[in-house]
């Protein structure tokens, strides 16, 4: 398979890999440079959609610095879908035309709409990983952003009056898949469909549900080379090791006989930290400890900051992504 990854070029983007310009796509008029680099550790090609005026800014995709969502989200990523369209259809002075289009929620959802009014497009697959964010903005947001009027229609972008971008993927892609079979069936109704249970079912034919999963190689604790001490199922004992530099590490007592619970989450509604947090006074009177690796939501980040500070010898909490201690929380938590 010859691969090509796509996406905006963050500013949070941190590589040791080499990126140089590689071609100008234009848009609407706008001109926007596409980088070229590599998937750390691959030969996989990554292909950076770079326009500073939209993607130059601290940050994450999702949230401002300040956990502010972005303002300007819808024209961030049409722009985005755009520049991924004129790529796939060979309009991007890359010279590479592939088969298929594998797009990826909401922010990639116009992808598939857009194909559709080309000729002789690629096939597409569109991956939903949670329902609950759907990219809805107002009908005037279809205005600006000039998309074709073909589209805005109840069977295609339009849902109850607005825009939604999720729906361009479930309406037009060739086939949906999501993360389980279960969560396929959930999403067809309306307990978790959003609104969108019914184009689901519609499209039950061409829906699937892939079990998420992990690297195995990667993620092997015999061999792991994040961790502190190699085990297997024969030599558990040493998994013990692992407990005790995770509790070094993150300054807590070191007590082979409490428990270490671990949490490595997106910290929103959706992931249950709420509910962890209604929990978290009364598993405060148990003889535990908790830590928990993420980021997501300002103000679940600042009670779980808040309990931190208040049990220090029960508490450690990371804000953001570390990939070294999210291989040993793994490997020295006794639950996760």
């Amino acid at each position: 398979m010859d691969v090509r990854l796509i996406m905006p070029n963050y500013q949070a983007i941190k590589t040791t890999q080499e990126i140089y310009y590689k071609s100008t796509a234009q848009v609407n008029n706008t001109d926007v440079n596409i980088l070229e680099t590599r998937l750390p550790g691959t030969q996989v090609l990554v292909w950076l959609v770079d326009y500073p005026e939209f993607f130059g800014f601290p940050g994450n995709p999702y949230v401002d610095e300040k956990g502010c969502a972005w303002a300007n989200s819808a024209e961030r990523f049409a722009l985005f879908c755009r520049i991924a369209v004129e790529v796939a259809m060979n309009r991007s002075f890359l010279d590479w035309t592939p088969d298929i289009i594998h797009c990826n929620d909401w922010q990639s959802g116009l992808v598939p709409a857009l194909l559709s009014l080309e000729a002789s497009r690629p096939a597409t697959v569109f991956t939903i990983h949670n329902m609950a964010y759907q990219g809805i903005f107002p009908k005037a947001t279809k205005i600006s952003l000039n998309l074709p009027k073909q589209l805005w229609n109840p069977d295609g972008i339009e849902f109850n009056g607005m825009l939604s971008f999720i729906k361009g993927g479930l309406a037009y892609a060739d086939r949906i898949t999501t993360v389980s079979p279960t969560y396929a069936r959930e999403i067809q109704t309306a307990d978790f469909g959003y609104g969108l249970e019914g184009l689901l079912s519609h499209r039950n034919d061409d829906l699937i549900g892939i079990i998420n999963g992990i690297d195995a190689d990667q993620w092997n604790p015999e061999t792991d080379s994040y961790i502190i001490e190699h085990y297997n199922i024969s030599t558990l004992n040493k998994k013990q090791l692992n407990k005790t530099a995770l509790q070094i590490k993150l300054s807590l007592p070191v007590d082979n006989k409490i428990p270490v619970l671990a949490l490595i989450s997106r910290l929103v509604e959706q992931k249950g930290i709420d509910l962890l947090l209604e929990c978290l006074p009364e598993m405060l009177t148990l003889p535990l400890q908790f830590v928990l690796l993420g980021s997501g939501e300002k103000r679940f980040e600042q009670q779980l900051s808040h309990f931190a500070e208040t049990y220090p010898d029960k508490i450690a909490i990371t804000i953001g992504y570390d990939e070294v201690l999210a291989h040993l929380l793994e490997a020295g938590a006794d639950i996760s």
